[in-house]
């Protein structure tokens, strides 16, 4: 505040002048120190200026965004390496698939097996994934399936070793030991009695053979040989059959350019007539055109509906699709169908895995047992020049 003036002693006088310069002295050093309002109105409260509250820096959370408006599926295949074409196949089903359903409320995300299959299961997982479509093969799924059954977070793999299914894990590959039982079951209803194999060594040949004595067992037929054999030395095996001649049928459990060249061996030690048997694998690789599995049977899924698969899939990616990427496009129509009461946000609903009346896709019906492998409704087919015709169609769905 400015200094206060000094004013006249008691009994002083002064002039007039000095008297009004006093007044006005004291005038200026009250303006200076406060306002002077009409009385009755209170002088304006100062504003107060707080400090603004501060603001938290924005959470950044590492992988993939969270989608709140979509369930997270996370797609486990190869998609480098020796199985990169497969795998990418694979891929481009489930993306053709979704595009076809034009699903809004499931979102997929691809992850690369090829550089170790548990990495990838744990990044799925840590990125928010609910749901596992995968591996392809079988040591994948022993890597990845206690990961997901950790995190309660279900496997839909595409491989057919029915030793790695269950505790969480399911398969949708194509099983052996079905279309064994199915092309067998035929042939005994054709009236073929006798039977004889022919197998590869390793696992695919140890459970077709479990498959083919008990399939032929059930059907009331008996086996008469069967010769197991190196792949690539099947002549040796087919000269050892030859000494336990005739029998109706033999099951050659091997793709078909193996029975191809076992077939004339096989018949002319045993007869014209004998019926020549092959598994799912002849569906799979598409070599049955050879003149030498003329009028064979074998089993498999049907492919009527991935004909027509085959054609949009080209004409999207400009190349054909392998045969096997249908168990990817099932695998997603199963999800879309299912997502229907799964609520965003929350876990799969695993127990509508195991719906009894089962599911369709390209591949036909199928439904998961208790198990967890896919029991597939196979059609049988008979080799008829460069075009196949099915002798025995598959069933449409499964009775209650």
């Amino acid at each position: 505040m400015a200094e206060a003036a000094i004013l006249p002693q008691r009994g002083s006088t002064r002039h007039p002048s000095a008297r009004r310069w006093i007044v006005l002295a004291a005038a200026c050093v009250l303006s200076a120190c406060s306002t002077v309002l009409p009385r009755g109105v209170e002088p304006p409260r100062p504003t107060v200026t707080r400090p603004a509250a501060p603001v938290a820096p924005p959470v950044v959370e590492a992988g993939i965004p969270r989608d709140v408006a979509r369930n997270r599926v996370a797609l486990l295949v190869p998609l480098s390496g020796g199985n990169a074409g497969v795998g990418r196949s694979i891929a481009n089903a489930t993306m053709l698939a979704l595009l076809d359903t034009q699903n809004q409320s499931v979102r997929i995300t691809n992850y690369d097996t090829a550089p170790g299959a548990a990495v990838a299961a744990q990044r799925a997982i840590a990125e928010g994934a609910q749901l596992i479509l995968g591996p392809l093969l079988a040591e994948d799924v022993r890597a990845v399936a206690p990961i997901a059954k950790a995190a309660g977070v279900p496997v839909l793999s595409f491989s057919n070793d029915t030793g790695v299914a269950g505790n969480g894990a399911y398969l949708m590959g194509y099983v052996p030991a079905q279309s064994v039982e199915r092309v067998v079951e035929y042939a005994r209803s054709r009236g073929v009695t006798s039977f004889a194999g022919l197998v590869p060594n390793g696992l695919y040949g140890e459970r077709a053979s479990t498959a083919f004595l008990r399939a032929v067992e059930g059907a009331g037929g008996q086996v008469v040989s069967l010769q197991p054999y190196a792949r690539g030395t099947v002549t040796g095996a087919v000269q050892r059959l030859a000494a336990k001649a005739p029998y109706d049928a033999v099951l050659i459990a091997d793709a078909a350019g193996t029975a191809a060249a076992a077939a004339p061996l096989v018949k002319r030690g045993s007869g014209a007539a004998t019926r020549i048997l092959g598994t799912e694998l002849w569906n799979s690789d598409g070599g049955t055109a050879r003149p030498a599995l003329a009028g064979a049977w074998f089993a498999s899924v049907s492919n009527t509906l991935y004909r027509q698969y085959a054609v949009k899939y080209r004409t999207r990616f400009g190349t054909a699709p392998y045969r096997l990427s249908s168990l990817g496009y099932d695998a997603v129509l199963l999800t879309v169908r299912i997502a229907r009461d799964w609520r965003v946000g929350s876990s799969f609903p695993e127990g509508k895995l195991r719906d009894a009346d089962g599911f369709s896709g390209i591949d036909g019906a199928f439904r998961f047992g208790r198990d967890g492998v896919a029991e597939r409704a196979l059609e049988v087919q008979e080799v008829r020049g460069n075009a196949n015709a099915v002798v025995s169609p598959a069933p449409a769905g499964f009775g209650k």
